[in-house]
């Protein structure tokens, strides 16, 4: 099991920036890839996007698409989400999510590790 420790979360004004981090805890992750998911209260949560470990390939959900952003550090273990243009909209919790076996998807079904989740909230 992968433990994961997230951080980078907090209060920002709309128009502002966050990037929020996700470390895999424990030996190198060698998994399959890592995503971010959000969940907005009353709402089911969302797929934001994911990385292929290995290549560093990237795909995201239709929602954010070209305002979010995520890397990866190998070295660290950590996979990061920059958000961009924010807007009160994306208020939410932030979940980072990790894969060893297959391949994060858009349904959450599909992530076997969570993270804690961290709160983004985005004021007017």
């Amino acid at each position: 099991q992968v433990q994961l420790v997230e951080s980078g979360g907090g209060l920002v004004q709309a128009g502002g920036s966050l990037r929020l981090s996700c470390a895999a805890s424990g030996r190198t992750f060698g998994g399959v890839g890592m995503g971010w998911f959000r969940q907005a209260p009353g709402k089911e949560r969302e797929f934001i996007g994911g990385i292929m470990w290995s290549s560093g390939r990237t795909y995201y959900g239709d929602s954010v698409k070209g305002r979010f952003t995520i890397s990866r550090d190998g070295a660290k273990n950590t996979v990061y989400l920059q958000l961009n243009s924010l807007k009160p909209e994306d208020t939410a919790v932030y979940y980072c999510a990790a894969n060893t076996v297959a391949t994060i998807t858009h349904f959450q079904s599909s992530v076997e590790n969570w993270g804690q989740g961290t709160q983004v909230t985005v004021s007017s």
